[in-house]
């Protein structure tokens, strides 16, 4: 339990004396309590798309994180599953850290310095890392050098320069760049001139024939993903790539952003006339739609796109995790099909065009390495967007959650419990530096989200600059400006409560076995699970929880004290009960740790029995017993004297939750 602040009772002990009725009113101390408890309801909202519980990876000393050792403010992060190795690019270097299993990780560098010519600023010195792609044994690294784009090879501990490389790297580590790797072929969005080409494109930089996007058909792109989709028929393979651009709808009710997924032909050679021989002539892009129409609700921002194929290998079937925010920093998870963008960008009409369809339509792939018709291309270069929208899967095309969070990025792990059912698990990272792990599981045709836990992944908080999924390690890699860190997918020892407390979690990667909550990973046999989403705790042996252990604390009368629970779960309800009234309510999404009971005035009546109990749905447990015993004969002015100490203490503490408090509401 966590202590009370200097001057009031130790409420951990099993008997404690305190001294002393007070004389005069501690106006001051009831106004903080009063504060406090105010700022807790005005930050909670949306309780149950929240997370249950928060959880410190605390992690083995030396084995789950390492410091960079100073500040590196724009990083690349490259590793390769069941790999135990982690590349960073950094500023001017590039760090090898390696977690091997049950020892402890290390790092190392290699400097990869900047070839410093005439500079603008020392900022513009510096060679920041901004690409690292693994190319057989050796690997690629390609940085901004002081605003010469270039690359090395980097080959057992070994460095070769391979010179300025265009679209390789950006001219500055601002720049929003995307560079996709396939086979002997390059793309990228990355612009080849520092002061000329302004306009972004997609490009294919190296290949058969290099192209590149027209300048109308995007309006100030920013690129989040790009992939490349192996098709039933090779010459129908694309490169799909999502975005987000001003939106050419001016109306002040209009949101400023729109998101765009855009398809090209991977075999476009190109088209038939000057002005088409150097162009995408198979580009068309499509709006993705992130809308809750049950509570008239937009997300039109896109922030990250994550990709998880089949398990059978039915590229139609790949599901695309959207991350959207608003304006006002909310955010919701949108999930599409692959086979859902093929369908419009094959079947839709095209945006304000009304005529006939030119033969072959637009966006079309054409066998042999034929070129486009110059027709094809001039409709769909004046008419680039296809008037259907891209929805998302079900049948209520609805997000499959929103939450008063702020997400940035997703990574999905497909998983199987022990009894072999099948979950999706997001890992998403919000602006506060922190992770959220979200359960999705199917009943029917429906959708069930559970929001198990929020993670903080550093040895020293910070914003998450990148994040990358190891399904066969089962881990997370999470880098900050200070440090990267490794976290098991399965932190099953956060959980208490025994096996009550380890059920309600629904978290599928753990189990109740012998007594204790473990990974299904790490049990040799069947473990105990539910992810019954309204009763999990029913499965348990025992009916029902043990209830908490009686505390007793001897006060004077005419005191004033407050009984602390601390909130373990932020989806239940907390409620002090004196007898049989209920004191004191703490309402899911609580954001104080504690549910605090403040007693202003020990009178006669107020002593007695008081407990804390935890209602999360059909789940009742007793998570605090306290009696308050009478004692007469203390000293008012010594315990004063305290009380002065603790108005301080709880002011100094108060004010950054306040301050928090008056900014959300």
């Amino acid at each position: 339990m966590t202590p009370p602040p200097p001057g009031c009772a130790s409420l951990g002990a099993q008997s404690t004396r305190v001294p002393g009725p007070l004389a005069r009113s501690w106006l001051p101390l009831r106004l903080l309590l009063l504060l406090l408890l105010w700022t807790a309801a005005a930050t909670q909202g949306h309780p149950k798309s929240g997370p249950r519980i928060s959880a410190v990876w605390k992690g083995r000393a030396g084995q789950d994180w390492v410091d960079f050792g100073l500040s590196e403010p724009h990083i690349v992060l490259l590793h390769e599953p069941g790999s135990s190795a982690v590349w960073v690019g950094g500023r001017g270097k590039v760090y090898l850290f390696d977690f091997p299993e049950g020892k402890n990780a290390s790092v190392r560098t290699v400097n990869i310095g900047s070839t410093k010519g005439s500079c603008l600023d020392k900022r513009d010195c510096e060679n920041y890392i901004t690409l690292l792609e693994r190319q057989g044994e050796a690997l690629l690294i390609c940085g901004t050098n002081a605003r010469r784009p270039s690359c090395w090879r980097l080959v057992n501990g070994s460095v070769e320069s391979l010179g300025e490389r265009r679209g390789y790297a950006p001219f500055s580590p601002d720049e929003n760049s995307l560079v996709l790797f396939d086979g002997d072929e390059v793309y990228s969005t990355i612009r080849k001139q520092e002061y000329n080409g302004k306009i972004p494109r997609f490009r294919r930089i190296q290949g058969e024939i290099e192209l590149y996007t027209s300048d109308t058909v995007m309006q100030n792109p920013q690129f989040i993903k790009a992939t490349i989709v192996h098709q039933d028929q090779a010459y129908d393979d694309k490169i799909y790539y999502f975005f987000r651009e001003d939106n050419p709808d001016k109306n002040p009710e209009a949101p400023l952003n729109v998101s765009r997924v855009a398809q090209l032909c991977r075999g476009d050679q190109g088209g038939e006339s000057s002005l088409s021989v150097s162009k995408w002539n198979t580009f068309l892009k499509a709006m993705l739609v992130c809308s809750d129409a049950s509570t008239n609700k937009n997300f039109n921002r896109l922030q990250d796109v994550f990709l998880l194929p089949d398990p059978n290998g039915q590229w139609r079937d790949t599901r695309v995790y959207g991350v959207f925010s608003n304006p006002w920093n909310y955010s919701a998870v949108c999930v599409y099909s692959l086979g859902d963008i093929d369908k419009v960008f094959r079947t839709s009409s095209l945006k304000g065009y009304h005529a006939s369809l030119p033969n072959p339509r637009p966006g079309k792939c054409l066998p042999d390495r034929q070129p486009i018709p110059t027709d094809t291309f001039q409709v769909a270069d004046s008419h680039p967007e296809v008037a259907q929208r891209v929805e998302p899967m079900g049948p209520s095309k609805a997000p499959l959650f929103h939450s008063k969070y702020h997400y940035q990025k997703v990574v999905v792990h497909r998983m199987q419990a022990s009894r072999g059912e099948t979950f999706h698990v997001l890992y998403l990272t919000t602006d506060r530096g922190t992770i959220h792990k979200v359960v999705e599981s199917r009943e029917g045709e429906r959708s069930l989200v559970f929001n198990i836990m929020e993670i903080q992944p550093f040895h020293h908080p910070a914003a998450i600059q990148a994040m990358s999924l190891d399904t066969e390690r089962r881990k997370l890699y999470v880098s900050s400006q200070w440090e990267v860190s490794q976290v098991p997918l399965d932190l099953c020892e956060v959980y208490s409560g025994g096996c009550h407390g380890c059920l309600m979690a629904r978290d599928p990667y753990c189990g109740w076995d012998q007594g204790h909550c473990v990974s299904i990973y790490s049990s040799p046999g069947p473990v105990l699970q539910s992810i019954n989403p309204d009763e999990p705790h029913t499965e348990c042996p025992n009916p029902k929880p043990d209830s908490a252990p009686l505390q007793k604390v001897s006060l004077a009368p005419n005191s004033r004290y407050y009984l602390s629970c601390p909130v373990e779960s932020r989806h239940a309800t907390y409620s002090w009960r004196h007898e049989q009234n209920v004191e004191q309510s703490c309402e899911p999404g609580h954001q104080s740790p504690n549910c605090i009971l403040f007693i202003e005035n020990l009178t006669a009546r107020q002593y007695g029995h008081y407990r804390c109990e935890a209602q999360e749905g059909s789940y009742f447990r007793e998570a605090q017993h306290w009696e308050l015993l009478p004692e007469d004969g203390a000293t008012a002015e010594h315990l004063l004297g305290r009380a002065r100490a603790l108005a301080t203490s709880l002011w100094l503490g108060v004010l950054p939750t306040l301050a928090l408090g008056l900014l959300v509401h």
